[in-house]
């Protein structure tokens, strides 16, 4: 449970540094590895948004980035930029974000955290929100 707590605070503390000129939806992430460190994301907009970043792409690709291929869990916050620390909804990762976790992580295992606040948050498995997935194992 204080892991929960922790990747809902890292999330919250990397929305704040989201890039959403456009929508005014600021959307943070926090991904841990299976070694327990937290990589942080934020969306990106961009003029011609098929080039936009989501937050959990951000933090996912930094992680790999760094050499880390298997993870754990992600928080999830998003909400109109006037929201700070206790948003009116929960932001649940866009299809292409389910599915480039799937290729690190284990669907049974990874837990997929939706948070408003630190007190009000939902827990899925990446399997709950992405049944039936295509990964890695597929193609043996």
């Amino acid at each position: 449970m204080e892991d929960v707590k922790i990747l809902i605070s890292k999330a919250l503390e990397s929305r704040k540094n989201a890039y959403a000129p456009y929508s005014g939806y600021k959307v943070g992430a926090a991904l841990m590895t299976s070694a327990g460190k937290i990589y942080g994301g934020f969306n990106i907009e961009c003029a011609a948004y098929s080039v936009c970043n989501c937050a959990e792409r951000t933090a996912l690709f930094r992680a790999v980035y760094e050499g880390h291929n298997y993870f754990k869990a992600i928080a999830i916050v998003g909400g109109n930029e006037a929201e700070e620390d206790v948003l009116s909804s929960f932001a649940p990762p866009c299809g292409m974000c389910r599915q480039a976790l799937r290729e690190f992580c284990d669907p049974k295992e990874f837990k997929v955290i939706l948070a408003k606040s630190a007190e009000d948050f939902k827990v899925f498995t990446l399997e709950d929100l992405l049944p039936q997935s295509f990964g890695p194992d597929n193609l043996n």
